[in-house]
């Protein structure tokens, strides 16, 4: 069951799972919106026995869920995220888990595109004990405001994994060859995993024309596994 919650200072959060669980999982939405793909998500991560909270990035432009044929409506609401905001949303999702009684280190991140690349910035940010991305963009230049991933990549503060499809025409392999390369120096325990046949938004089944059944399977079973690794059991 979906529950929504409106935190103090005015971020509205999508949670499911439960708020007993020994982990907590913190899901960045899609350019879309926390719409109905994100909260199968995150029901997909409170079945593996995550308490999940889906903060709503768009809550300045009134929390829009967009149709996926909609895209210039998606920009719209882009347009109104700032590294700020971001900030002051990734705490507040992070305070809202400390209150709830998870630490960072029992605590993961996941996004999917633009939430990819929020993810990536909130693994520097010292909130999450692991984070993975799926088909973050931004690898080169700079969204929302934020640096580049290749800018971020020594920031990293925890493990970190990222899944790519080479058919990604907003994101070239040579681009996500070099972040392979980049994070490195990190220090972090980081992996990246490529699906020769799969394209962005592979894993979002709402996309037909996306949808990768087969890479969408493995790499959700890779980023339980990478949570399962890498975070331990609250105190």
């Amino acid at each position: 069951m979906i529950v929504r919650h409106v935190l103090q200072g005015g971020l509205p959060v999508q949670s499911a799972g439960d708020a007993g669980s020994s982990r907590a999982v913190i899901v960045i939405q899609e350019a879309f919106g926390v719409n109905d793909h994100i909260r199968s998500v995150a029901q997909r991560f409170a079945d593996e026995g995550y308490y999940v909270v889906a903060p709503e990035l768009f809550h300045r432009a009134g929390s829009p869920e967009v149709p996926y044929d909609q895209f210039p409506q998606a920009m719209e609401a882009i347009a109104t995220l700032s590294a700020p905001g971001l900030t002051d949303d990734l705490l507040a999702a992070r305070a809202f888990l400390d209150d709830a009684g998870f630490d960072a280190a029992s605590t993961g991140m996941v996004g999917y595109c633009m939430g990819g690349s929020v993810t990536f910035y909130g693994a520097t940010l010292g909130v999450v004990g692991a984070a993975v991305t799926f088909y973050g963009g931004g690898v080169e230049a700079g969204r929302f405001g934020l640096p580049s991933l290749l800018e971020l990549a020594p920031g990293l503060r925890c493990a970190w994994l990222g899944l790519y499809g080479d058919q990604d025409q907003g994101i070239p392999v040579e681009q996500v060859e070099r972040l392979r390369d980049a994070v490195v120096a990190s220090g972090q325990a980081t992996q990246i995993v490529r699906y020769a046949e799969a394209q962005h938004g592979f894993n979002c089944d709402a996309r037909p024309a996306n949808y990768n059944a087969e890479a969408s399977r493995d790499a959700m079973a890779r980023a339980f596994a990478w949570f399962a690794e890498h975070l331990r059991d609250r105190p």
